[in-house]
């Protein structure tokens, strides 16, 4: 381990080398290093050697701080002798030993269910062998850190995890137990469940094995009537390895004849024992701003990070933009946590400070978990009037009060308008009228692209419960450039390239019943998207702060109306970000799927697009609409021209670096598109 001087400092495993927490200021408590290792033998340009630092952070939270006081049940969690509130998290740095060699710009990458991202998003052609790719955030100097957020996440896999997390208790001492929904969708059938949903997430397990007071549904599609499931076919058990009614469990749900894929089953049942999750944003707020601020010898970067983002993909961007609402982005002394942000393919908000949160659940889609929280009002940046939800402002409201709002890019595929109302970022309540976007605030949708992109020049595959391939379009190399062109937003003040996304003003983002898109052979649309609703959830619940106590299930009040891109001919977006792939296409790239047969067809599938392939010739086209390669192109000559011109309008816009261009080029040059 290096400080910011590259001078040396002893690891020692188990060996606690920080002890600052006081009753008067209670943040980083303890730094535990448990291994230093080189990161592999490359040198990455003028940033040179990488190593990885692992370990565990402990810390306190004071619950009568202003700042934390928003923290669901913080009031009921254990203190210490101090009054506060403990925690711990395992975290992870990456770094170049002599960290005068980087770029000073700390990325804390949010993890996902526990894993890390940036990585594997943003570096080309990683592996387990080569975990580095093509090396691209080490070549630039960037410092990542990672750590423990979510505190059902369970260990290992290498996952970053909370190790020690409070259970929130009544004042006596005796177990809060509370209304929770589970909802499963398998993607083959099985015999039991567990109650999380997935086996890497601690469960909230049932209060009683008496399932009298529970219950559990079924239904084929989400707005069909649920047909409940008789007592005593299911019970509180696992029957993986015994056969119904198995043996009685407390963290499992076990069915007679299983769960087959074909339905949405929802259980409703008194959980137990709520552990205080909201505490996880406090603890990243406290984690960054030792890193960014201590100078304490304990702390590795000391006197190395200038600046500061924060990064995060889906459930970690939903994070993000939860942790800005709730004013985590201010520290305890006042000061800025992070300079800029990255949630991308997020536009709702984590149901993390809840009592009984699910953070791993989905905010809904579709045909999953539709109604968990999540995407409550506000979800604009700015002000807005919601007068269907009756809430009034943005996600900036708390930093602008305090002047510690950082500059934000917001980057989205189109799955997030399919899905998880993207629109409503951008356009009024009642998707009559665009939004005025503020001035720190940048907004990017990645055209015809699905959430989470695609690897460049990736092999077309397909989803097991999908009717289309996956999309094959990728985003990742506009997002490269598009990422260090926040660093320079926050580092140099240099202003990035404007928003580009669907708007009402343009017509190119339009009710979801105008949505243009061609009619081609064996491709089922429907015209499903997922609606956004006001749902009910009891008189505990702040909706606005997406925080409290909820009620299961909530009841609808108001379905929105629906705005969706608009696309062309051939059924790819006309506005956002467009990559190589939409401007010179091989064929359709949507934010949407149908589900198989068996699967809950005709419904969306899920977070997944497709790619369907344009006819080679002419005379393969059939009853397709859409222009053969051969009519667009002619030649190979013809593709290539398209392509360079492509590529260099992208990198005259700021969408692409030039390496980046030359790179898609020559892959391309490669591909064999039947000419």
């Amino acid at each position: 381990m290096t400080s910011s001087r590259g001078n040396r400092l002893p690891i020692v495993a188990g060996l606690a080398l920080l002890a600052l927490g006081t009753a008067a200021h209670a943040e980083v408590t303890g730094i535990t290093f448990t291994k230093s290792s080189p990161y592999g033998t490359t040198t990455f340009g003028t940033a040179g050697v990488y190593e990885q630092l692992d370990g565990v952070v402990t810390g306190e939270i004071d619950p009568h701080r202003p700042l934390n006081r928003i923290i669901q049940d913080i009031e009921r969690a254990p203190r210490n002798v101090h009054g506060n509130v403990e925690y711990a998290m395992t975290f992870s740095i990456l770094k170049p030993v002599n960290l005068a060699n980087s770029n000073h710009t700390l990325v804390y990458d949010v993890v996902n269910r526990g894993n890390k991202l940036i990585t594997s998003f943003l570096n080309v052609g990683t592996s387990a062998t080569n975990p580095a790719g093509d090396g691209f955030l080490q070549k630039q100097g960037f410092i990542l850190v990672w750590s423990g957020w979510q505190a059902d996440a369970l260990a290992g896999g290498g996952r970053q995890v909370m190790t020690v997390v409070p259970v929130a208790r009544n004042k006596d001492g005796s177990s809060i137990t509370g209304e929770v929904r589970q909802e499963y969708t398998p993607a083959a059938a099985v015999p039991s469940e567990p109650l999380a949903g997935n086996a890497l997430t601690a469960p909230i397990e049932t209060a009683t094995l008496d399932n009298s007071t529970a219950t559990l549904t079924r239904r084929i599609h989400w707005n069909d009537p649920k047909e409940h499931v008789p007592r005593s076919q299911w019970a509180f058990a696992d029957c993986s390895a015994t056969p119904f009614p198995g043996t009685p469990s407390t963290t499992r749900v076990c069915l007679q004849g299983g769960f087959d894929t074909n339905h949405i089953y929802e259980l409703v049942y008194i959980g137990k024992d709520p552990k205080v999750m909201g505490i996880g944003f406090a603890a990243t707020r406290d984690l960054v701003a030792f890193l960014r601020r201590s100078s304490a010898p304990a702390n590795p970067l000391a006197g190395a990070v200038h600046s500061t983002i924060g990064f995060g993909v889906y459930q970690s961007g939903r994070f993000l933009r939860t942790f800005m609402e709730l004013g985590f982005n201010e520290d305890e002394d006042g000061e800025w946590v992070f300079d800029g942000l990255d949630p991308d393919i997020a536009s709702y908000r984590i149901s993390l400070n809840i009592r009984f949160a699910q953070p791993t659940r989905l905010a809904g889609t579709q045909h999953t978990e539709k109604q968990f929280p999540g995407q409550e009002a506000p979800t604009t940046w700015g002000d807005a009037h919601d007068r269907f939800a009756h809430v009034d402002g943005g996600l900036l409201d708390r930093c602008r009060r305090s002047n510690t709002c950082p500059k934000v890019f917001n980057t989205v595929s189109s799955t997030e308008y399919w899905q998880a109302g993207m629109s409503f970022t951008t356009a009024e309540a009642d998707a009559d009228a665009d939004l005025d976007i503020p001035e720190n605030v940048r907004i990017y949708h990645f055209a015809s692209a699905q959430h989470g992109g695609s690897p460049p020049a990736a092999a077309a595959s397909q989803n097991a419960i999908c009717e289309q391939l996956n999309n094959l379009n990728s985003y990742t190399y506009n997002f490269r450039a598009l990422f260090l062109a926040l660093r320079h937003w926050v580092v140099d003040g240099k202003s990035p390239p404007h928003s580009r996304y669907s708007t009402l003003r343009r017509g190119t983002l339009v009710p979801a019943h105008l949505v243009d898109f061609p009619s081609i052979p064996g491709v089922t649309f429907v015209g499903n998207f997922n609606s956004r609703q006001v749902l009910d959830r009891g008189h505990d619940f702040d909706a606005k702060d997406e925080s409290g106590v909820v009620e299961e299930p909530p009841a609808v009040r108001f379905t929105y109306r629906e705005l969706l891109p608009q696309v062309d001919a051939d059924g790819n977006e006309v506005d956002g970000v467009r990559s190589t792939q939409v401007r010179v296409p091989l064929g359709t790239y949507s934010g949407w799927n149908t589900r198989k047969d068996g699967f809950g067809k005709p419904d969306l599938c899920d977070l997944t697009g497709q790619y369907i392939p344009f006819a080679v010739h002419k005379a393969d086209r059939k009853r397709d609409p859409r222009r053969s390669v051969e009519e667009r192109y002619g030649t190979k000559a013809g593709y290539m021209a398209r392509v360079k011109e492509a590529v260099d309008e992208q990198v005259e816009e700021g969408l692409l670096l030039p390496d980046d261009a030359a790179t898609i080029f020559a892959q391309e040059m490669g591909r064999d598109i039947g000419l």
